[in-house]
């Protein structure tokens, strides 16, 4: 069977009219941050600018990433495209090596095309760098990204040096990510350490411990870490915030807060159950008359692309399909992307559809009509996590092909050290709740797992082997395998060999 890949070359127009009233956009992505946000009704979260952002914007309640994992879920966001379609399969760091395949043409050289000044600050973790090209960064002192005072500070100054030409800034601070297996960045001297940033300490007692994680003493005091951690984020949120007001341009500015992937803990992070990849997603177009509204339709992080270039007046266009096994360990030939402008360099440019679409026509509306289904799509972690996972949402029901299901679950690194963990494997208790679930079914998943979430939040009850349940399951099997066929997903193939 022949696969292509449904989105290659991409070329696009010069500025549009309405430059001279520029359309900017800041999408903001923290890293392992779930709805632990005080706009998200987490009473004990101490996070005002976030807040802020929502009372001025667009709050949607079923956002969601494709990918629970760092490096693939970005490489979603950056480009619209499913990573399964594009090589990213894992981590592009370190060992893993994996890597968006060289045709594909990303958000920031889409924008850059069509004139656009286009800048990273903070974490990056894509590749290659040619297919994710920014016209500059500004990493100046963020202390890893960790700093987003300094962050933001930066982001004012480039914001303010080429202010005729409209802009694209891509914010990642690396906060709340652990910074280790049982650290998350806290210093002790973090006022010196993160100048201009007051630390907010919680303590372990005061904690909220969320129904997916076991109630445990060393639970609370990596929770109690976490939301210092994002404390300090939000700091540097309100500073980006007060700097587009300084700078003239918060109300011609898109301004978008996500994250990459759910919290740093077992149970999130890494898997395709819901504390993982239902994440915070707000949105201020400053031409909406309505303020502080919320969004149920169900967008995902191939959407964002789509959005973005939506709002830019951006189309983009491309040379037409190549096959992907070709994409695979050979020199490019011309127009396929070694070089960022190559695709306009020769060929008949075509439109092309992102898999994803734009949410902008129907951001104002609180239940619109058409956006009740969504697709996800998992397969590493870091390259020694092999456990793909395709996941569709239809409704109520959700849908997990646990394609590996023979194979006992995997681990992050940091979530595998982490205090948390360490004290599940130190008990040796595989019938202990861990949150909704015991260990023993966390580590070992059935083929198939399908729940009903509104009468199962915590999805716990599997219903694909109820009888009651069986059209829904087969009607959803079936639109499982046709989206695997439709966006070139190599795992198809497990629906017939295995």
């Amino acid at each position: 069977m022949q696969r292509y890949l449904t989105v290659l070359f991409v070329a696009v127009a010069s500025v549009p009219a309405w430059a001279a009233s520029q359309r900017n956009v800041i999408v903001i992505v923290a890293d392992d941050l779930g709805k632990q946000l005080g706009c998200y009704g987490d009473k004990l979260a101490k996070t005002p600018n976030v807040d802020r952002l929502a009372a001025q914007g667009v709050r949607f309640n079923r956002a969601y990433c494709t990918t629970a994992s760092c490096s693939a879920s970005r490489s979603v966001l950056m480009s619209g495209l499913h990573n399964h379609a594009t090589g990213h399969y894992g981590h592009a760091h370190g060992s893993g090596h994996f890597s968006t395949y060289e045709s594909v043409r990303s958000l920031p050289v889409m924008l850059g095309d069509a004139g656009y000044r286009t800048c990273l600050i903070g974490k990056y973790h894509l590749a290659p760098e040619y297919t994710y090209k920014f016209e500059t960064q500004r990493q100046e002192g963020t202390q890893g990204a960790r700093n987003t005072v300094r962050m933001a500070q930066n982001a004012k100054a480039w914001i303010a040096e080429n202010d005729q030409k409209p802009f694209f800034l891509y914010f990642c601070p690396t906060d709340p990510h652990r910074a280790g297996a049982d650290s998350f960045a806290n210093h002790p001297n973090q006022s010196d350490f993160y100048a201009g940033i007051q630390p907010t300490v919680y303590r372990p007692e005061e904690m909220n411990v969320p129904a997916w994680l076991p109630d445990k003493p060393e639970v609370r005091q990596e929770l109690a870490e976490y939301y210092q951690s994002i404390a300090r984020l939000d700091v540097g949120i309100g500073t980006l915030l007060d700097g587009l007001k300084e700078t003239g341009h918060w109300e011609d500015t898109l301004v978008m807060f996500l994250s990459d992937n759910g919290p740093p803990f077992p149970g999130a992070k890494t898997t395709h159950y819901e504390p993982g990849t239902n994440l915070p997603l707000i949105v201020r177009d400053p031409r909406l008359k309505t303020q502080g509204g919320t969004n149920e339709a169900l967008v995902t992080w191939v959407d964002v692309v789509p959005t973005v270039l939506d709002y830019c007046g951006v189309k983009p266009q491309g040379l037409g399909p190549v096959r992907m096994s070709e994409n695979i360990g050979r020199t490019p030939v011309a127009g396929e992307g070694k070089k960022p402008n190559a695709a306009k360099e020769s060929g008949e440019l075509k439109p092309y559809k992102l898999h994803g679409r734009s949410f902008l026509s129907v951001l104002d509306q609180e239940r619109p009509a058409g956006w009740d289904e969504a697709f996800s799509s998992h397969t590493f972690h870091e390259v020694t996590m092999y456990y793909p996972m395709r996941t569709v949402r239809s409704g109520k029901f959700k849908l997990i092909f646990n394609i590996a299901n023979p194979l006992p679950y995997p681990f992050a690194s940091d979530l595998f050290a982490s205090p948390t963990w360490q004290a599940v494997l130190k008990r040796n208790d595989e019938y202990e709740q861990y949150g909704q679930r015991s260990v023993k079914a966390y580590l070992h998943r059935p083929r198939f797992e399908l729940f009903d979430l509104e009468a199962d939040p915590h999805e716990t009850k599997n219903l694909a082997e109820d009888p009651a349940h069986q059209t829904t399951f087969e009607t959803l099997q079936a639109k499982l395998k046709k989206w695997q066929e439709a966006t070139n997903d190599p795992w198809d193939t497990k629906w017939t060999y295995e």
